[in-house]
């Protein structure tokens, strides 16, 4: 048994779900409630901060979702586990999730006292799936989907610049959108596509027509903005 209190944070998007999921943890003295957060940038910010054991974490949020924050989480953090509340039991979120790091997959009809027993088990390391979970992965088992089927259409959009051979400067002035958001997508095209190079991600989207197999280089020497 641990003797101090497991330190969680919650992240939803709705202020009225961290406030009821915060005042039943606090009922409970091995749990100590550290941060609650509304999106999933929060989320990230706070866990550097805080440092929760187990979070709670919706999926549809504004700004970043569940899933990116999960995975940014877990590889900035892999010793924290992420238990998923939603009302979602879509097979693509299913696997997204646990994809992403998440070790539960629960409903928010889930019983109080069934959340409880679900973050003492994510604290040791024992996953807990809703039903509606487990019956999405078996149906996915049997039923696989194509790959890059969960990549955004910015996510194609940074590939398809990939593929004509731009570097995140260039890619981030083509899209006007920051260096540090294209190193984001790029991680996550990395992850979802389960390759650990550009090129590899490259050859992949390639041999799976998500990209055209012959993109022209850009110029940038007559653009203007």
């Amino acid at each position: 048994m641990h003797t101090q209190a497991i330190r969680v944070m919650i992240v939803d998007d709705q202020a009225v779900v961290r406030s009821g999921l915060s005042t039943f943890l606090t009922a409970f003295d091995d749990l100590n409630l550290v941060a609650e957060a509304g999106n999933g940038y929060e989320a990230v910010r706070l866990c550097d901060e805080k440092k929760p054991d187990v979070i709670i974490m919706d999926l549809k949020m504004p700004e970043m979702d569940g899933v990116e924050a999960t995975r940014a989480i877990r590889l900035r953090h892999p010793e924290v586990q992420v238990i998923v509340l939603t009302s979602f039991p879509e097979e693509g979120l299913v696997q997204k999730a646990l994809q992403a790091g998440a070790i539960s997959y629960l409903l928010k009809n889930t019983a109080a006292d069934e959340l409880v027993a679900a973050v003492r088990a994510a604290y040791h390391g024992r996953p807990t799936l809703a039903p509606e979970a487990t019956q999405a992965l078996i149906h996915a088992v049997n039923h696989p989907r194509p790959v890059g089927h969960d990549l955004t259409s910015r996510e194609l959009e940074v590939l398809e610049l990939l593929a004509r051979g731009l570097s995140n400067l260039e890619i981030a002035d083509r899209l006007v959108v920051s260096r540090s958001t294209v190193k984001f997508h790029v991680s996550s095209i990395l992850a979802k596509l389960d390759v650990s190079t550009r090129t590899e991600a490259v050859s992949v989207a390639m041999q799976h027509n998500l990209v055209q197999e012959k993109a022209a280089p850009v110029s940038y020497h007559h653009m203007r903005w």
